[in-house]
């Protein structure tokens, strides 16, 4: 029987998780190839042989999604998966244009079809748009778990930027372990908050393996959490599927994939951010969600941020760096590094782009919404020091970090700096403690003697 040709478009992420589960061992198909796109510096890899199985043998070839008309007609491609997200859906259907033109068909992949089946109890933390607060949700549950003696997991959405095959299974308890599995700093920003609480952190790419690993992990485990990335749907099966959606991009839950996806998953939608978005649009994201889930609990919250230190900021000529992928592909024009400057009494926020250089500059010309902030673009040695060196010409009294890391730690910051950190705060009934208690009594869940 004749295979039938696939070529899977991704970012990194859902796409080696679809092959996975879908095409690994599959008879029928052959996958000739990935694109990529969202991430610098990720296509001309390769899928590698150990990870991409017997069918396999000198593993799969990963190419620019920008090539993809000719790419279909030079590999004979019959069948376009797509598999990445926080895209909008003009986007997706100018990629099923593409690929129909060019005689492929295209396919979006269900959302049930690649979640996983855990042993034990899941709960999945995922969103309508990059930067709507995912983080701080999962350290919320995080924190209240714990208040009951329950030791959860975090699964976190893939981030495979280096080396995929080393880069199978991995598990992070430790500042040591981001040096050890050479982190990006858009991976440190997932990984760092959860261990900086004594979290445990599993990702990688094999997430079959992940998920024995996580559920078996020394320090014990009563609930796996998933910590969804990029927007994405969850790739295990939740028992609990709590959504945040974000005010301040109403109207993007239904106009974003796989945003809309998980909304309408929802059992629970947070909505976040109300202490900074206009009334108005929080009143849009309430009627789209009565539209498309009126099921769902609604749990009102705040992200209350906080600075370390008012003193560097307030009167101050002040450069505010802000967490990267939310400014890029997550379309906001700003993040919680300029929400802290502003109530701090900062006297001016100075535009970095008269400072930008190398692969920062491009990031800012690439992505004109951004607004007077720095985004923390970190994917490879070159755009870290393209980073410090910004951050060096810029001429300002102090700097606002408003990633989740201790990004000096990372790169010389050679002004005086202060961190910014903003946690999650429900606003009256029902509140994830309340979720939560009913999700623990209703599985049954005690404390792990071990």
């Amino acid at each position: 029987m004749d295979r039938k040709r696939v070529l899977i478009l991704g970012a990194a992420g859902r796409d080696f998780h679809d092959f996975n589960v879908l095409y690994r061992h599959d008879p029928a198909h052959e996958v000739v190839g990935f694109t990529a796109a969202q991430i610098p510096n990720i296509d001309d890899r390769r899928y590698p042989a150990t990870l991409a199985g017997p069918h396999y043998p000198e593993g799969i070839p990963i190419f620019p999604e920008h090539a993809l008309a000719d790419l279909i007609d030079r590999l004979a491609v019959e069948l376009c998966v797509f598999a990445y997200s926080d895209v909008p859906y003009v986007q997706v259907m100018h990629l099923g244009a593409i690929a129909n033109a060019a005689g492929a068909d295209f396919m979006l992949v269900g959302a049930r079809r690649t979640m996983l089946k855990s042993r034990k109890p899941v709960i999945a933390v995922v969103a309508t748009r990059t930067g709507a607060g995912k983080s701080q949700t999962c350290r919320r549950i995080v924190e209240l778990m714990s208040g009951q003696g329950l030791q959860a997991v975090t699964i976190r959405h893939p981030m495979p930027y280096g080396d995929l095959a080393a880069q199978r299974v991995q598990r992070f308890a430790s500042v040591d372990d981001l040096v050890r599995h050479g982190c990006t700093i858009e991976e440190m920003e997932e990984y760092e908050p959860h261990i900086e609480r004594g979290q445990v952190v599993y990702a990688g790419v094999d997430f079959t393996a992940i998920l024995e690993a996580a559920e078996s992990d020394p320090g014990g485990c009563d609930v796996v959490l998933w910590d969804g990335g990029n927007n994405d749907t969850p790739f295990l099966r939740p028992d609990l599927t709590i959504t945040v959606a974000d005010p301040h991009r109403a109207g993007h839950e239904l106009s974003y994939h796989a945003g809309e996806v998980n909304l309408r998953l929802a059992d629970v939608i947070v909505i976040n951010k109300l202490d900074s978005a206009p009334p108005d649009r929080v009143q849009i994201l309430l009627d789209n969600i009565h539209q498309a889930n009126p099921a769902a609990v609604l749990v009102r919250a705040e992200s209350r941020v906080s600075l370390g230190n008012v003193g560097l900021v307030a009167g101050q000529r002040v450069l505010v760096v802000e967490d990267g992928p939310t400014l890029t592909h997550g379309e906001m024009a700003s993040g919680a590094g300029m929400v802290a400057a502003l109530a701090a009494g900062a006297a001016e926020i100075v535009d970095p782009r008269p400072f930008a250089v190398g692969s920062i500059a491009s990031t800012l010309s690439k992505w004109p919404h951004i607004g007077r902030v720095l985004p923390a673009m970190g994917y490879g040695a070159e755009q870290r020091h393209d980073l410090e060196a910004t951050i060096a010409a810029c001429d300002c009294d102090s700097v606002v970090i408003g990633t989740p890391i201790d990004l000096a730690r990372v790169i010389r910051i050679d002004k005086p700096n202060t961190r910014v950190h903003y946690e999650l705060a429900e606003i009256g009934r029902p509140d994830l403690a309340d979720v939560l208690d009913r999700f623990i009594d209703r599985h049954s869940i005690k404390p792990n003697p071990t």
